[in-house]
């Protein structure tokens, strides 16, 4: 029965009073508590009586030297105070340090991705966070419904990608398209739109579907381009093109930084949309999650930093 009565009791509290409460009991005066917590004359003095409703006690009364605290709102004066300051910080975000952290961060993006940007992410994560944990998650089928889900932190797309529901996105650089394929190859070293039904080619497929902007625009050419085969990783697809007379159309800079190494080429594509504009996704509410805002920074600089360092080249 007394707890029940102490919850009615609590339940009937205005939280909104505390910190006129306090005002009160710090300057011994409602009219200028009333000014500091911004209430009218007559406002202050209805706070005034509910308080005075409240805790059954006048609070205020008259002294010698005019107004004073009443025994009980003496005693109320300190832990008031303490208990306001204690709700003002749980109300703040606390301080961020990336190296006080200690979590699993989960990235999905594909390995041309990965090639550019997976190895320095690395390398500032630890410098700067060395509790955090980067887990690179492969593109694949149900990523949208992990990453609402929380299994994974951030995914990078394509922006032409349709978002899926309850997701926030932030551009994060742009690349654009290349026809690749074996040095020496039959092409010449030009590539023209009829060219894709003269020579095969190696399609990737991330989620198992092979259907593509580049298909529909061959089509509306009236071009159909043969096969060679179909693989879910950009690096299966340049080993491929490096040894066959298959060529690949994917990422400018990913197919830039394996050129050397494979003895490929790179040509310009003759399609209308070229340029591919890269975009990090996470599930809007852990918008304010301050590592994952954090981590976004440090993918943004790195990104920032490899389209600085491949235009110089």
């Amino acid at each position: 029965m007394m707890s029940t009565m102490l919850e009615k009791h609590l339940r009937a509290i205005d939280l909104n009073l505390l910190p006129v409460l306090e005002a009160l009991l710090r300057h011994r005066n409602a009219t200028r508590a009333g000014a500091e917590v911004g209430l009218s004359q007559p406002a202050m003095s209805r706070a005034l009586g509910r308080l005075r409703h409240l805790l059954d006690d006048p609070l205020l009364v008259r002294g010698p030297g005019g107004s004073m605290l009443s025994p009980r709102a003496e005693a109320l004066r300190q832990p008031l105070a303490v208990l306001l300051a204690e709700i003002r910080t749980l109300l703040v975000d606390p301080p961020f340090d990336p190296a006080a952290e200690a979590r699993t961060l989960r990235l999905a993006m594909t390995d041309a991705q990965a090639e550019l940007l997976l190895a320095p992410l690395v390398q500032r994560v630890a410098a700067a966070a060395p509790g955090v944990v980067i887990e690179w998650v492969p593109i694949g089928p149900g990523l949208a419904e992990r990453m609402v889900a929380g299994d994974v932190d951030l995914t990078l797309a394509l922006d032409t990608t349709p978002l899926p529901r309850g997701a926030a996105s932030e551009p994060l650089t742009a690349d654009a398209l290349a026809v690749v394929a074996r040095r020496g190859h039959p092409c010449g070293g030009t590539w023209a739109i009829g060219d894709y039904g003269r020579w095969p080619s190696v399609i990737v497929s991330l989620i198992g579907d092979r259907a593509s902007d580049i298909d529909a625009e061959l089509a509306a050419a009236g071009v159909e381009r043969p096969v060679a085969a179909i693989v879910p990783s950009f690096r299966a697809a340049a080993e491929i093109v490096a040894v066959t007379d298959a060529v690949t159309t994917i990422s400018q800079a990913f197919a830039a930084r394996v050129a050397a190494p494979l003895r490929l080429q790179l040509m310009a594509p003759p399609l209308a949309h070229l340029r591919l504009g890269v975009v990090m996704v996470w599930a809007h509410y852990r918008s304010s999650d301050p590592l994952l805002g954090w981590l976004r920074a440090v993918l943004s600089g790195v990104a920032a930093d490899q389209a600085s360092s491949s235009t110089s080249q």
